[in-house]
């Protein structure tokens, strides 16, 4: 059964990585990446809903593939000028 996430809810790492459906370090590497904001709150962090849900959207997924695009120009741009 498919949870709903709730844009205003608070999620635990562990509620978020059940909810993304990826392992513990996926979640850890999204932390510290930044791609996922979160505060902590004593040693653990907190996640809210819409956080998740930005994730998972469609134009973070495009985002990713623009960045990916123009690194990748940059690159052969690179190697060629060698």
């Amino acid at each position: 059964m498919e949870q709903e996430i709730k844009p205003n809810s608070v999620y635990t790492t562990t509620e978020a990585q059940q909810l993304l459906k990826v392992s513990s370090s996926t979640i850890k590497r999204l932390l510290k990446k930044g791609l996922i904001r979160a505060n902590k709150v004593g040693h653990q962090y907190r996640i809210l809903g819409k956080e998740i849900l930005r994730l998972v959207s469609p134009d973070v997924e495009q985002k990713a593939v623009k960045s990916y695009l123009r690194m990748k120009e940059k690159i052969i741009d690179k190697i060629n000028q060698w």
